[in-house]
């Protein structure tokens, strides 16, 4: 028993570094599965993992040496090609891997947050249609630059007033930056995932694709059952009262370690 365990000991201790690499490998593309599942570019890439395995498999097996060879030379195209195909993922990776939290200057005090409830939620009573996107470390004025620029301090009276269906700005999306309204009727762009509802409208399409281009928090009321949605990083919380859409405000504004967790991890 001794010798035996002595063995398993002198193995794990000239070994221990593959152990790590195996483990941080696993680790690394189970997260590459979490992040590209359900984007445009996922069956594509599976596609090209089931098509490489199998044909290095085969030349493996079957000593088929020219297949080998161009599955060799072509393998700085194929990465390549994975750039080009997943570009506006890793764009947002690499975004998202970049962005500081040295301070957070959007909606801080609790006063703001229940402001921006109050506002909210009178315009699901109303059952104006409305999304607005709240800038946070990553600069979304690109998206401020698709609009009309306003430049106001946040209030309840203007956003009901630019949410109106009878006026010429309530067809689009407003910014929030630095409690102030920037600019509104702005075109946010689309998510491409191919995951989601089809009940789904642009609206919510579009409170998803701003999130998933930067880090900003989208607000969403529906226009056709009042309904008042977050989204955040990706992920859509949807038919929200008003005490838990405060809650859920706070979390994500005001505490840093509530960014990552998922909802069901938040309301635990």
């Amino acid at each position: 028993m001794d010798q035996f365990l002595h063995t398993i000991w002198q193995f794990a201790g000239a070994h221990w570094n593959h152990a790590i690499e195996i483990v941080l490998l696993a680790i690394l593309i189970y997260y590459a599965y979490l992040y590209f599942r359900g984007t445009p570019g996922a069956k594509i890439l599976v596609g090209l993992v089931v098509l490489v395995i199998t044909l290095t498999l085969a030349s493996q097996l079957l000593q088929l040496h020219v297949i080998a060879w161009v599955l060799r030379s072509f393998s700085v195209f194929l990465a390549i090609a994975l750039v080009v195909i997943f570009q506006p993922e890793l764009r947002r990776a690499l975004t998202e891997l970049g962005s500081r939290h040295f301070f957070r200057p959007v909606l801080q005090k609790q006063e703001s947050i229940d402001l921006m409830a109050d506002t909210v939620f009178d315009l699901a009573r109303r059952q104006f249609g409305a999304i607005i996107a709240i800038e946070r470390d990553i600069s979304i004025q690109q998206f401020a630059s698709t609009g009309v620029e306003i430049d106001a301090v946040f209030s309840k009276e203007l956003i009901a007033t630019i949410f109106h269906p009878k006026t010429v700005l309530h067809d689009g999306g407003v910014i929030v930056q630095n409690d102030r309204i920037t600019a509104a009727a702005c075109i946010f762009p689309l998510t491409p995932r191919e995951d989601l509802d089809r009940s789904l409208g642009l609206r919510h399409r579009a409170g998803l694709g701003i999130t998933e281009e930067s880090d900003a928090i989208a607000i969403l009321v529906s226009e056709e059952t009042g309904h008042v949605s977050i989204c955040h990083r990706g992920l859509l919380e949807r038919n929200l009262n008003i005490d838990r859409f405060q809650r859920r405000l706070s979390q994500l504004l005001l505490l840093e370690k509530y960014e990552a967790d998922s909802p069901a991890q938040l309301e635990n």
